[in-house]
């Protein structure tokens, strides 16, 4: 009985947070703090009811009733900020002010909700995605805490490479943490509402929508043919999923639940075919034009803010870059394992149609968002456009089982309830405005309304009330996890920013690699990789824009090169062992070994790790000029993207140990595979003058010869080939 009515709880707020903040962020009516206050109590409620204390303690009743008073404890101290904020409750204020109005002679009250607040924050984080935040959180807190001791009280000061600072009492820490728009509910918070969340939604109902088979059938009828098709499905498939959805993990569990079955009967191993799944699926966040939310992050964290066309237009190039090597590395390793192409897979493949209902879905989400986006809608209300797209369509679904009768009848009346609110509720066009885009964010508007009719009436209707119910619930629960990390951090950045320390930070690490751009490189690297163990992508590009974004930007690198250095980084520990969260999920649909499955993942996204470093060095990989202000050269960009295409063949070769290229299919020995290394470093690595005189020029053309030279004579000299595809096949099944 507990437990079905902890089920129809989770179900009610999952639903209710998934609808308010659709509703919120398009047609905001509370103020900016008591918005976040709502959304973030109802996904931290979400998460105490979803993530028990410890898995052993799932089923425990006792213990589950305490997760139960812990939810409505965080429920109530975060209604308490919205009662203290709202005009209506003005009755209730402490003092006869508003939470706002009071800064810096807070309650006493305030500050025991806040001390609660920030403890049951910090609980809820540790439960969805682990310690490692959590624990950042409360050092950062206690650095201010101490630094403010040493200052009042007179104990030893903090050495200068931990950045003392005059600091804070406890209670300052405390209420600028959970009563200001500083911290739980700051900047992190705003940017998982307006963006993070919404796409989370969008991508649970692009699913629902069918889309996500038109992804997997559009990829075979594509790569069907070809040897290892499988694996070359998974992917584009896996690309095509996240220009849409950016999420890593649901990009592996949704593509592989379909690729990789279809790869492990094509022959290659379990492991391997896990790994592939999640080098795709890691991807597909750096896909425009949603990239896991991080272009509308970048939209709010770069000075001077650019263009959302300017990030789209930053990211292809790389994306694109990524993709091919995955799909090299692939093909050769197809080779190498001896895959041939099954003429039975072809002929089911030629023979399988395509669902045009389910294209419409997938290139009119793509289109509208795409659109709106360009015609320079905020990001919440693009998303939110697109939506609807899918909803209506969704409503004309084949498999869907409602009547003729009934599908005509909630079609006229959204487009009824449409009309009449534009007609009588939209703002006129005024005389200096475009009168287009002003008509076209009228009926944008008025077409929103009207899709919360249709969400009302599929969870309504019995036959449509099941797929709703689902994508609200699965939305509201990959949400929550993000919901209480954003809330964590934001105590982190709300301390960093009021203390000033990432700039004392930024400045240390400046003096330490002075004027060495690389070792700055270098260590953002580390930094991000080390921090992305666990912690989602999103959250660790925002920990590390705020102590490391001015950094980059000191040292002469593009604004937005940077903040794209930095979330590339952020993805990719996605893929990183220990915790590669992306290889996780894959490896428990492969049903191979994790950490096993995790390090193949890491080997087929390699190339992963050096593209920021390319982009940094050639800017023109992101269609940036040479200099801040200067006009990109169309035959600059064409040179850096052949050349990066040659060093990412010779990386995929050396890293399978197989080649095919211009000349006959070869397997590799070690000599060959380290010379390729030694290529591909040439390739890849930056440029460089000495004496004004362009030696990477001449590096890249002998690299280049270098890589010609090994085809042509593992091809035509047998001494230098690798053992046959099949005895490597088998030892490899063997290993395995």
């Amino acid at each position: 009985m507990f437990d079905r009515t902890r089920q129809i709880v989770i179900t009610v707020l999952s639903v209710t947070l998934c609808l308010f903040t659709l509703y919120s962020v398009n047609f905001s009516e509370l103020q900016p703090l008591s918005a976040l206050a709502v959304f973030v109590g109802i996904g931290l409620v979400l998460c105490y009811l979803i993530y028990p204390a410890h898995p052993r303690l799932k089923d425990n009743v006792g213990a589950r009733s305490i997760d139960a008073l812990l939810a409505l404890a965080i429920g109530a101290c975060c209604a308490y900020v919205v009662i203290q904020t709202e005009e209506q409750f003005s009755w209730l204020w402490m003092n006869g002010q508003s939470l706002g109005n009071r800064a810096g002679i807070e309650t006493t009250t305030d500050f025991v909700v806040a001390a609660f607040g920030v403890l049951l924050v910090l609980e809820a984080t540790r439960r969805s995605i682990g310690w490692i935040v959590p624990a950042l959180s409360v050092a950062f807190m206690a650095h201010a805490w101490y630094c403010h001791a040493s200052f009042q009280y007179g104990w030893p000061e903090m050495p200068a490479w931990l950045l003392p600072h005059p600091g804070h009492s406890i209670k300052d820490i405390v209420i600028s943490s959970f009563c200001q728009s500083s911290g739980v509910f700051g900047p992190a918070a705003d940017v998982m509402y307006k963006y993070v969340f919404l796409f989370v939604v969008f991508g649970a109902f692009l699913e629902m929508s069918g889309a996500t088979q038109f992804i997997i059938d559009f990829a075979q009828k594509i790569f069907g043919h070809s040897p290892g098709g499988p694996a070359k499905v998974s992917v584009l498939g896996s690309g095509l999923m996240g220009s849409l959805s950016g999420s890593a993990v649901a990009n592996a569990v949704t593509t592989g639940s379909f690729t990789i079955p279809m790869m492990r009967n094509a022959g290659f191993p379990a492991h391997i075919a896990g790994g592939i799944t999640a080098a795709a699926a890691s991807g597909g966040a750096l896909v425009p034009p949603v990239m896991g939310a991080g272009a509308y992050m970048m939209l709010e964290l770069i000075t001077p803010t650019p263009t959302f066309l300017d990030i789209v237009k930053a990211a292809l190039i790389p994306a694109l870059l990524y993709y091919f090597s995955i799909f090299m590395i692939v093909h050769f390793y197809s080779g190498w394992l001896g895959i041939k192409v099954d003429n039975a897979s072809i002929a089911k493949t030629a023979n399988k149609k395509i669902s045009a209902f389910e294209a419409i879905v997938f290139f009119g989400a793509l289109g509208v968002l795409i659109v709106l986006l360009l015609l320079g809608f905020t990001p919440f209300r693009a998303v939110t456009g697109s939506l609807m797209v899918i909803l209506v369509l969704a409503t004309m679904r084949p498999g869907l089982k409602i009547e003729q009768g009934p599908r005509i009848m909630v079609l006229g009346a959204f487009a009824l309830v449409s009309v009449l609110y534009w007609w009588f509720f939209t703002k006129p066009i005024p005389p200096e405005a475009t009168a287009w885009k002003v008509a076209v964010e009228n009926t944008l508007t008025a077409t929103i309304i009207g899709m919360f009719g249709l969400l009302a009436f599929g969870l309504a209707h019995p036959a449509w009330r099941p797929e709703i119910l689902k994508a609200l619930v699965k939305s509201a629960k990959q949400g929550v996890s993000l919901v209480a990390a954003s809330a964590c951090v934001g105590i982190i950045i709300g301390i960093v920013t009021q203390t000033g320390i990432a700039s004392e930070f930024s400045a240390n690490i400046k003096a330490v690699v002075e004027t060495n751009l690389f070792l700055a490189l270098i260590g953002i690297m580390l930094c991000s990789l080390v921090l992305g163990m666990g912690v989602p992508s999103v959250v660790c590009y925002l920990l590390m824009a705020t102590l490391m974004g001015s950094l980059l930007e000191e040292m002469g690198v593009y604004p937005l090169a940077a903040h794209l250095f930095i979330f590339y980084f952020g993805m990719m520990s996605m893929v990183t062992p220990p915790v590669a969260l992306a290889g996780y999920a894959a490896a428990s649909i492969a049903e191979s070994p994790i950490m096993q499955t995790s390090v193949a993942s890491f080997r087929f996204s390699l190339v992963g790790f050096t593209l920021p470093f390319m982009f940094i060095y050639q800017p023109a990989l992101l269609l940036l000029g040479e200099n801040r202000g200067d006009a990109v050269n169309p035959l600059t960009v064409a040179i850096a993207v052949f050349v990066a295409c040659l060093g990412i063949i010779a990386l995929a070769a050396a890293l399978v140990g197989y080649l095919d290229l211009l000349f006959k299919a070869s397997r590799l020995t070690w000599p060959a595979r380290i010379t390729l290394f030694l290529a591909a470093a040439m390739l890849l690595s930056p440029e460089f003058t000495v004496k004004d005189i362009n030696i990477g020029v001449y590096v890249n053309i002998a690299a280049g010869l270098i890589l010609l030279g090994v085809a042509a004579a593992v091809a035509y000299l047998p001494a230098l080939e690798g053992p046959p595809p099949l005895e490597v096949a088998e030892r490899h099944a063997n290993k395995a």
